[in-house]
């Protein structure tokens, strides 16, 4: 028994180590190449996982030719916004149908999960025409208002509401405190983990996004980094590899850090949402 059981433990050890190299391996060689200076101009083949002729000069052009800060800043901006919106909108909503139950609250869930079934290729469109038409393309606003519709979220924020007690709810109602009182002095900061999943998933959809900021920002000023790289690569006669994986490599670095300063609070949400009461 403890022979299979040290069988299968090492089997399945075996299965996530080749796993997490299949995932880390285009991550490492995209950051050795960005250091390789004689990839510049053609992508190595067979490729290499160690740079020819080791430079750090791929980054010293890669922001002379691309405006990385304020790309990265325009898409700091968008990320936050985006966020705040969508965050809020899914903890109220997800609090209003888990504690308020009122008539007809898993109707309203079920309708607002059915939106995920349609792609943004069949909305885009739509979208793009009533932005158009009220003349918010261009701006920032054209991230904010879609983020107020976060199924997923609301989702989330549900499924890890019905977790926490309702007394609490009633014991501040008892003392006289109102809803919004309830909501954002009891339960949000008992939400702090879920908070961090919703803002993990939504920043690395926001920062990673280019359908949509092209579709809607007309401004080199106001491009976001995905769009701004992109627009690099597609003005340039040369493709420029590690110049293009150098830019790349950075811009990674704020989805990176955010991710390890939230991945405690993450595995917290995860761990909570299977406790039953």
């Amino acid at each position: 028994m403890k022979k299979s059981k040290l069988v299968g433990s090492f089997t399945l050890l075996v299965v996530l180590l080749l796993g997490s190299l299949i995932m880390i391996i285009p991550f490492v060689w995209m950051l050795l190449t960005s250091f390789d200076w004689a990839a510049r101009l053609n992508i190595p083949f067979p490729p290499r996982f160690w740079p020819k002729d080791f430079s750090t000069r791929t980054y010293e052009l890669a922001f002379k030719n691309i405006p990385m800060l304020k790309y990265m800043i325009n898409s700091g901006i968008i990320s936050i916004g985006v966020i705040f919106v969508s965050m809020m909108s899914a903890l109220l909503s997800g609090y209003a149908i888990s504690k308020l139950r009122f008539k007809g609250s898993m109707i309203v869930l079920v309708l607002a999960l059915s939106t995920m079934m349609i792609p943004f290729e069949m909305t885009m469109i739509p979208q793009y025409l009533l932005f158009a038409k009220i003349k918010l393309l261009d701006t920032y606003w054209a991230f904010y208002l879609p983020a107020l519709n976060y199924a997923f979220g609301t989702f989330l924020a549900k499924s890890f509401i019905d977790q926490l007690p309702s007394t609490l709810r009633e014991a501040a109602i008892i003392d006289g405190a109102g809803e919004f009182r309830v909501f954002f002095k009891v339960y949000f900061p008992l939400c702090i983990p879920i908070i961090a999943t919703m803002t993990i998933l939504q920043f690395l959809g926001v920062w990673n996004d280019l359908l949509w900021p092209l579709l809607a920002l007309k401004t080199p000023d106001k491009y976001t980094i995905q769009l701004g790289l992109a627009m690099f690569t597609y003005n340039k006669n040369q493709p420029l590899p590690s110049i293009i994986m150098a830019a790349t490599t950075v811009s990674l670095i704020p989805v990176i850090t955010l991710y390890l300063f939230l991945q405690r609070y993450i595995v917290e949400s995860i761990a909570l949402s299977g406790i039953k009461q």
